[in-house]
């Protein structure tokens, strides 16, 4: 949510920048500007009742003291009344305090002078492209027809138990899947990150404080005999840990990770595209998060993605990094790089990263603050998350990328993990 501070000062920059997300915010601007304006005349109303009410409550008991009765009757009258004034100011401040809180949170996070203009994902700027080479068979297939061949998921189990988008993974492909999430962990660890086990389910508060409500409930899984929402990645727990925290400046950056399933009904996804892990309900992700000064908060962004970019060249992954446009930023990001991995058999990109800094906008929602040792001054922190990675796709692009005539190779850096370098035609039975 953004500051009514910054839309006050400078609306016209606010209306500015987010015409960079399509986003047309002068009607809001205007009715935040418009309410706040009345929610300051009926605050200055209340304080002018609340001073005589003082001062006439001091002024009563001289009067009683001096034997002036019908003149104390007469100013209690008057306290009366402006009580009775205050009772309905007050309800029409929780009206306009509402309408103003309404209206700061249609409003989209403002995006960095770094973003590219564009519409959709078609506009996002390439940075870089690591040239990783691939050698498939000419008999490649797609990683569901791997899956298939070599009992590593099993699509039509997971549409029998739940139904589409819930794949089930077996055999060596759960252990594929489990040491990919172990080596993730691991890594996170070695970068000093904390990890942590979060809940699976989140309530209204936690959703409103990363952004997820009121933007995002038609992707959220809704549990409403306990008004619970399923977790739609790590980053919505762990941000929230710090939810009406105040932070000492010496104890940042705070680091935490966590590895959860996540869940997205990703309502209206069909065609070519969702074919087998390409895009699921549910998906492994391990996640970093970071709180950090505004000064510092871009220097971070820069480590972050480095981070992200470490774990794929481990992998030997060939990857791009994309510099989202405005058209593609989400809601509340200031500034997002997507990582996305060439699928050989494929012949596509997929993304399987998403690494975001979102200043002061899910701070503002969660008053998370930082107390400064040279002020008592407190500011809003700001947040950083990634996908450090989604598996689905990851898992899709190691197994097509790495498929042989005589079975499908394990990258070096799993080899600990999975206890077998190679998946064979001839051992891949249960």
């Amino acid at each position: 949510m953004l500051e009514l501070k910054q839309i006050l000062d400078n609306p016209n920059e606010v209306i500015k920048r987010l015409i960079i997300k399509n986003f047309d915010a002068k009607e809001i601007v205007k009715t935040i500007i418009d309410t706040d304006k009345k929610h300051k005349n009926l605050l200055s109303e209340v304080e002018k009742n609340n001073s005589f009410i003082n001062a006439a409550s001091k002024k009563i008991g001289e009067l009683f003291k001096a034997g002036k009765q019908s003149e104390a009757e007469e100013i209690k009258k008057e306290v009366s009344e402006k009580k009775e004034a205050n009772k309905a100011l007050n309800e029409e401040l929780k009206t306009v305090e509402k309408t103003l809180f309404d209206a700061l949170v249609k409003l989209p996070n403002l995006p960095h002078p770094s973003v590219p203009k564009g519409k959709s994902d078609a506009d996002n700027k390439i940075i870089k492209t690591a040239k990783i080479k691939v050698n498939i068979p000419k008999e490649a297939v797609p990683h569901w027809e791997l899956a298939q061949r070599y009992n590593l998921i099993d699509f039509e189990l997971g549409n029998k138990i739940t139904g589409a988008g819930f794949p089930v993974y077996t055999g060596k492909g759960a252990i594929l899947q489990r040491s990919l999430i172990r080596f993730f962990l691991d890594e996170a660890a070695k970068a000093e990150y904390t990890e942590y086990i979060p809940p699976l389910m989140v309530n209204e508060d936690t959703a409103f404080g990363t952004g997820q409500l009121p933007d995002k409930e038609g992707q959220m899984y809704y549990m409403p005999a306990d008004n619970f929402y399923m977790v739609p990645t790590a980053e919505v727990p762990l941000t929230n840990i710090y939810r009406n925290a105040i932070v000492d400046e010496s104890e940042l950056p705070v680091r935490m990770t966590a590895y959860t399933p996540c869940f997205r009904r990703e309502a209206g996804s069909y065609g070519k595209d969702v074919r087998g892990l390409n895009r699921v309900h549910q998906f492994d992700k391990v996640e970093i998060v970071q709180i950090q000064h505004p000064d510092k908060s871009y220097d971070t962004l820069d480590e972050m993605v480095k981070y992200v970019e470490g774990l794929l060249m481990k992998l030997g992954l060939p990857y791009r990094i994309v510099r989202l446009c405005g058209g593609d930023v989400s809601f509340t990001s200031a500034i997002t790089y997507d990582f996305e991995v060439y699928s050989a058999a494929q012949d596509k990109w997929l993304e399987v990263s998403s690494v975001s800094n979102f200043e002061t906008f899910q701070s503002n929602r969660l008053k998370l603050r930082i107390k400064s040792k040279d002020s008592k001054k407190k500011i809003l922190a700001h947040t950083l998350n990634g996908s450090a990675l989604a598996l689905p796709r990851i898992l899709a692009a190691l197994l097509e990328n790495n498929q042989t005539s005589t079975g499908i190779r394990i990258p070096g850096i799993l080899v600990p993990y999975t206890g077998f370098d190679i998946i064979r035609k001839n051992n891949h039975k249960k």
